[in-house]
């Protein structure tokens, strides 16, 4: 039997003057060029002091390390749709626990996403605030810790556009 919980998210969008690629540039300095391995990492075994050594090697300085990209614009062009679109999937999993601690759900949502879009005069980041998908239920402790990661990656939103 399946149960629904319904919810709402809030979806932040930062402006930029900065093009595509100078947006683009600045958050790949921040969050890593390349994918953290991170599933070689978390089968590597060791004990959590080890592990969070090792992921801390991948931090970059906004807190966070780049997961995955998905070049939305490589293929809408097949459909007419002429746009250069980036999904970039960060996290890092040292925040990720202080929410999973909390609520095991909240991994639906971590590691975030962003869409970077090229806007022809400039560009823009929109994502949806973690903290409106995460925390579905009363939960004050889960609500604290990802209103942290809200605030982190609106720092990071703002750094780079």
């Amino acid at each position: 039997m399946a149960t629904e919980t319904r919810f709402d998210g809030v979806r932040v969008r930062y402006d930029s003057t900065k093009s595509y690629d100078e947006v683009l540039a600045a958050l790949l300095a921040d969050i890593g060029e390349q994918p953290v391995p991170i599933n070689d990492i978390s089968a590597a075994g060791g004990d959590w002091q080890t592990y969070q050594e090792k992921v801390e090697k991948y931090v970059g300085p906004s807190g966070f390390m780049l997961f995955g990209l998905f070049d939305h614009g490589a293929w809408i062009t097949k459909a007419g749709i002429e746009r250069r679109v980036l999904r970039v999937v960060l996290g890092n999993p040292l925040i990720a626990i202080t929410m999973i601690r909390h609520d095991v759900t909240a991994g639906l949502f971590a590691p975030v996403e962003l869409l970077l879009l090229d806007e022809g005069d400039g560009s823009s980041i929109t994502y949806v605030k973690p903290s409106s998908l995460m925390v579905v239920e009363a939960n004050p402790e889960l609500l604290s810790a990802a209103e942290a990661l809200d605030a982190k990656l609106a720092a990071l939103a703002a750094k780079v556009t």
